[in-house]
């Protein structure tokens, strides 16, 4: 039995922590959730995130929520895969920045174009601002890349280009 473990319901947000899973190269399994039954609010499933959202990671007795917040978990846990930017080192705030920048400005502004307002919201009230510019930062971060970070291929590019993808 692996010492890690996905809650996983598809499709969902939490392919990216199976992505990310693959990437780091460790064994791992996954406990599959069914939404069409409900699986996601069952008390047993609510006591491990009480959100009933997908994904969820358990490492021995810890117990991750939030995307971006797994991935940043295994890259720091197994660092011979070199998916992170070790603490300490100047260029972890850029890393951290495109780790929030995945769930906290590409997701929605994506989401919001898939399903447009019936009103346009106002752009100061959009935490990302628009799409527009939005794809814009991404492109112009790649462009020097070929990654988020360059040269080196790491979590944050696992959690953007999922959410671009």
């Amino acid at each position: 039995m692996a010492k890690l473990t996905l809650y996983h319901g598809s499709p969902s947000r939490s392919s990216i922590a199976l992505w990310m899973l693959e990437e780091v190269g460790q064994l791992y399994d996954v406990h599959l959730l069914s939404f069409a039954k409900g699986e996601n609010r069952t008390p047993d499933y609510l006591a491990i995130n009480p959100m009933g959202k997908v994904p969820a990671l358990r490492d021995g007795d810890t117990i991750i929520t939030e995307v971006a917040a797994i991935c940043t978990y295994l890259a720091d846990a197994f660092p011979e895969a070199k998916l992170n930017v070790p603490i300490g080192t100047p260029r972890r705030g850029v890393y951290l920045k495109w780790l929030f920048f995945g769930p906290g400005c590409i997701e929605p502004a994506v989401t919001d174009r898939a399903a447009p307002r019936k009103e346009e919201a106002r752009r100061a009230m959009l935490g990302y601002g628009d799409f527009d510019t939005t794809m814009n930062v991404v492109a112009d971060a790649v462009a020097k890349g070929p990654w988020l970070m360059g040269q080196q291929f790491t979590a944050t590019d696992v959690v953007c280009g999922a959410h671009i993808r």
